[in-house]
């Protein structure tokens, strides 16, 4: 079967669609890719909060989908709204890579600790969770807006517009094998932040394998993609991001831990006051313990 691939034209983006194309050839189907510009990729000097609301990287590769230009979409699965338009489903999930971010300090700007930056050091990034985690441990950093795809993000770093920049772990991972060389200089100070207590974005790590409802064939091509482990993670994070109705603008984190079998949900909630309420929910069933969660963090109980 000749399947169509609808993606973002980014570098990580075309990473994550070429990877499920070879796999799909494995698979005895023929894979193109479609490459589409989205609403996220057109603005790059604004927060996302001025851009539009959740969904900016896929409402244009959704509509391909649904007007028959493509037969299959692959997003970073964190960049989609908590449901599917009407007459789309994920039918796949692959297996997700590390979910963690990842700081980046330049060596001029390092210093001890677990953050370890200068006092007043410059940090980029353009997510509302990653600004009010770091503003909660370090309320000397300077927080500014650093938007763009991640070799242009990682060049603002290396030209010195900031000290600092705080990036997803499965996104260079995915770049650097793509391009068979590493993205980020040996130089460069790399920290992974704990999820537990840095919690990623929803979904962060994982990738989502879109179609159509009514396209059988397509579904059933892609469905040995599918990763089940991943698949009920991303159930219970997947299921408090509906219950928060959360987006880029909202400072929300979930990671759902399936080591050991049962499943550990971390999530946090930024506060008005700039504090941070979290939760911690143990449980086997992804939907139980996301609404367990919801109910602490709606209680805006900080840690």
């Amino acid at each position: 079967m000749k399947l169509r691939l609808a993606t973002r034209g980014s570098a990580l983006a075309r990473a994550q669609a070429t990877d499920v194309a070879r796999r799909l050839e494995q698979a005895g189907h023929e894979a193109e890719l479609v490459i589409i510009s989205t609403a996220g990729d057109r603005v790059t000097d604004r927060a996302f909060t001025d851009v539009g609301s959740f969904g900016v990287f896929v409402r244009e590769i959704e509509a391909a989908l649904l007007d028959g230009r493509a037969d299959v979409a692959v997003h970073s699965y964190k960049d989609l709204p908590s449901k599917s338009p009407e007459g789309l489903v994920v039918a796949a999930v692959p297996e997700r890579l590390d979910a963690a971010d990842v700081l980046l300090v330049r060596p001029d700007a390092a210093d001890d600790g677990e953050l370890p930056l200068r006092a007043g050091a410059r940090v980029g990034t353009s997510a509302a969770r990653r600004k009010a985690l770091l503003a909660a441990a370090r309320p000397d950093l300077r927080i500014e807006l650093l938007r763009g795809n991640v070799p242009t993000r990682v060049r603002a770093l290396l030209d010195g517009k900031f000290d600092a920049i705080v990036l997803a772990a499965a996104g260079l991972a995915r770049l650097d094998r793509a391009s068979g060389t590493a993205l980020v200089p040996a130089e460069v100070l790399r920290t992974r932040l704990d999820p537990r207590g840095f919690v990623p974005a929803p979904a962060q790590g994982a990738i989502a394998v879109q179609v159509r409802a009514d396209a059988p064939e397509a579904r059933a091509a892609v469905a040995s993609l599918d990763d089940e482990r991943t698949a009920r993670a991303l159930r219970a994070e997947r299921a408090l991001l509906g219950l928060a109705e959360a987006g880029c603008i909202l400072p929300f984190g979930a990671w759902c831990d399936t080591s050991g079998g049962a499943l550990t949900l971390y999530a946090v909630l930024g506060q008005e006051s700039g504090a941070i309420a979290r939760a911690v929910v143990r449980g086997t069933d992804p939907e139980a313990i996301a609404a367990a969660a919801w109910h602490e963090l709606s209680s805006g109980v900080p840690a």
